[in-house]
C-alpha cells in the first residue's frame, strides 16, 4: 500500500511569509509550488525549487487564476483561450526555476477556485487540459475523484491522479465543503491523521453529515497555509507509516 503526500508551497510574497516550507519539505513527497499568479514571487519560487531538490521532493506546478489579492480563491469567468495561455505561462515560469535547481516540473495541480471550478466547469477544465497537453502530454495532473476535470484530462490523453484532502471537510457528494462554511478546514492533527489513514487504507472518508463517502486517491494534500500545517503533516505521515502505508511520490524526481 502506497500514497503520495503533497502540500502547497512557495506561497510567500516579498516580505510576507506564509507557512513553513522548509519544515514541510522534510515531511512531504510532492510539492505543489505556486507559479506567481495566486501567490509566490520569483525569489520565493526559485528558493522553494532548490530546497525541494535538496530533499528529494518532487516539484509540481500549482497553477491558478490571476488573483494575487484573493489568493486565487475567487472564481474568475475567464475565456477558455486566455485560461489556456495563463496556465502555459505559469508552467513555463516554474519550469525555469525547476531546471535551474536541477530538475523539472513533474506534474500539474490546479489551485484554489480553479481547482473547485473545474470539478464541474467543463469549458475551463478543457482549457487547463489543453495547456498541459500542449506543454507536455506526459505530465500527470492531480484532481478530485469523479470530477469533470479528471474526465476531460483523461479524454485528452493525460495521466490523471486522484487526490484526497487530509484537512478539508467533505460533502456527501464527495466534493469539498466551501471555505465559506463553518468547519470547512480541519485543524486537529490527530483527527486529520486518522481521516487520512482511513482514506488510504479503507478508501473512505466521513462527510460533514456523518455519512461515509468513497475516496480512492493516489495522493493526499495537507494545505501548507493552514494553521498548524507542520504538526498535521507530521501526524499524517506518522499515522500512515504506522498503518503500514508507504509514503512515496507518484512520479520520480528524475533529472532535466
Amino acid at each position: 500500500m502506497q500514497i503520495d503526500l503533497n502540500a502547497d508551497l512557495g506561497e510567500s510574497f516579498g516580505s510576507w511569509t506564509l507557512g513553513d516550507d522548509d519544515a514541510l519539505l522534510d515531511l512531504i513527497t510532492s510539492a505543489n509550488v505556486a507559479c506567481g499568479f495566486h501567490a509566490g514571487d520569483p525569489t520565493v519560487l526559485r528558493r522553494t525549487c532548490e530546497r525541494a531538490v535538496e530533499r528529494g521532493v518532487v516539484i509540481g506546478a500549482q497553477v491558478g487564476y490571476r488573483d494575487l489579492a484573493g489568493f486565487g480563491r475567487r472564481f474568475i469567468d475567464v475565456e477558455a483561450h486566455d485560461l489556456t495561455n495563463d496556465v502555459l505561462y505559469q508552467l513555463g515560469a516554474l519550469e525555469a526555476f525547476a531546471r535551474v535547481a536541477g530538475t523539472r516540473v513533474r506534474y500539474v495541480k490546479p489551485h484554489g477556485a480553479l481547482y473547485n471550478a473545474i470539478v464541474h466547469h467543463e469549458a475551463q477544465a478543457e482549457a487547463v487540459a489543453e495547456a498541459v497537453r500542449r506543454y507536455d502530454p506526459d505530465l500527470p495532473v492531480l484532481g478530485l475523484p469523479g470530477s469533470v476535470w479528471l474526465a476531460v484530462a483523461e479524454a485528452a490523453g493525460l495521466v490523471t491522479v486522484a487526490e484526497a484532502f487530509a484537512d478539508r471537510a467533505y460533502t456527501p457528494q464527495g466534493t469539498l465543503v466551501s471555505r465559506r462554511e463553518p468547519d470547512a478546514v480541519l485543524h486537529d492533527p490527530d483527527e486529520v491523521a486518522e481521516r487520512t489513514v482511513r482514506m488510504a487504507t479503507r478508501h473512505e472518508v466521513v462527510a460533514a453529515d456523518g455519512t461515509s463517502v468513497q475516496v480512492r486517491a493516489g495522493s493526499v494534500c495537507v494545505h501548507g497555509d493552514s494553521e498548524g500545517a507542520v504538526a498535521m503533516a507530521s501526524a499524517v505521515r506518522r499515522g500512515l507509516e504506522a498503518a503500514g502505508v508507504r509514503v512515496a511520490p507518484f512520479v520520480g524526481t528524475g533529472s532535466p
